[in-house]
């Protein structure tokens, strides 16, 4: 067995930890409102989403800080919800208890535009907004939408434009396709989250991170068909700390570049994290023909258990634009690997002509999770230090 082992000098990069805002307000000014009280049945068959959206009206708009209920031994079936704010209340709790659950495919409202039949859940416009999961669970029922590959398939959960943002104890199973989604947001915090669904789900991400700032995501289960956690354009200050991503592809930075598009991402932080069986560990992905930059991001304390991909920069993610033009990759540290790589190339450092700079890796150890079998990488137009490396 053949080891590589790769480390270099410290390489610093500035990172500012997202603030912990919104946490969970418990007084005697705290006002509950119960989906039950306002006609749902939570019977798994009939529709409580009107009752919800009134709940969550009364919940939103009352003066003082407020409780939307969804109730133990409930079955509540819902069909695109939205629940708007900006909200009188000076914060908002939501306490799922119960188990809310999608329709299937041929369940859904008739007549809505694919822009509405994206998302099952809508969280909009909210700030000082607390999500707490304990007991509860959302089953997206996506088995029946996963050989539709031509459908719009919707997200479970989808946050756009919220601030002071906590959500934690949450369980997702089975979404159609992304499980959660950030747009938009600022200070937010997902704690003990676990999301599962089958490692052949397509496009199944985890969480999908876009145009948003200080967001962390901690000490959380990912299993899926797709990213664990994709970060997007637009995006900063991100820390994903403590998670378990497998089945699924990885802790991603992009794809940014797509449609010829101008996208940044920086200032990322992802730590003790652990790749088990994935299709991709840490992963940075990039298309021909972008703009944009993606820079200050630092992999450090990754446990590897048969990742296909370990550590991998692709600016050729997609080659439907024969450019050189390309989204700028510098200040990469991937830092303490330690674990199994399921193919002989455990790091792959695809670079376009312009280049990747300042790409540091420091301390990896990875060897074959085949017997005896070498491990090798791969470097083109990569820039940077690595030093005391054996094969």
């Amino acid at each position: 067995m053949q080891t590589l082992i790769a480390c270099l000098c410290l390489l610093i990069l500035s990172f500012v930890s997202p603030c912990l805002c919104g946490m969970w307000i418990v007084g005697t000014e705290n006002r509950t409102y119960n989906v039950i009280d306002y006609g749902a049945h939570g019977d798994g068959k009939s529709d409580d989403s009107e009752a919800f959206v009134s709940a969550w009206n009364a919940t939103c708009g009352a003066e003082e800080a407020s409780t939307l209920l969804i109730p133990p031994n409930g079955k509540f079936l819902v069909k695109v919800i939205n629940f708007r704010g900006p909200c009188n209340a000076t914060s908002v709790n939501i306490q799922l208890q119960g188990r809310i659950v999608a329709p299937a495919m041929d369940e859904w409202p008739r007549g809505l535009t694919n822009n509405e039949i994206t998302n099952l859940i809508v969280i909009s416009n909210v700030s000082s907004l607390s999500i707490n999961g304990s007991g509860g669970s959302i089953d997206g029922y996506g088995s029946s939408w996963w050989q539709c590959t031509n459908c719009y398939r919707p997200t479970i959960l989808r946050f756009r434009y919220c601030s002071d943002l906590t959500v934690f104890n949450l369980n997702i199973t089975n979404s159609p396709k992304a499980h959660i989604r950030v747009n938009g947001c600022e200070n937010a915090t997902f704690s003990n989250i676990t999301i599962h669904s089958p490692g052949d789900s397509p496009n199944t991400d985890g969480f999908d991170i876009y145009t948003s700032k200080n967001i962390l995501i901690q000490n959380s289960t990912i299993a899926c068909g797709d990213d664990c956690i994709a970060i997007s354009g637009g995006s900063s200050y991100i820390n994903a700390t403590g998670i378990a991503c497998g089945p699924g592809h990885g802790i991603s930075i992009g794809s940014l570049g797509r449609n010829q598009a101008y996208d940044t991402v920086e200032e990322v932080y992802v730590k003790n994290c652990s790749f088990t069986n994935t299709e991709n560990g840490a992963r940075i992905k990039t298309v021909p023909g972008g703009s944009g930059y993606a820079r200050n991001i630092t992999f450090e304390n990754i446990t590897l258990t048969q990742a296909r991909n370990p550590i991998i920069i692709d600016q050729y993610y997609d080659r439907k634009y024969l450019t050189n033009a390309s989204v700028k990759v510098s200040d990469v540290t991937f830092s303490r690997f330690n674990g199994t790589s399921e193919k002989e190339l455990a790091i792959t450092l695809n670079c376009s002509s312009s280049g990747c700079f300042n790409i540091a890796l420091d301390h990896i150890n990875i060897v074959s999770a085949q017997p005896e079998k070498p491990v090798s990488c791969f470097c083109n137009n990569a820039h940077g230090t690595a030093t005391s490396t054996e094969e």
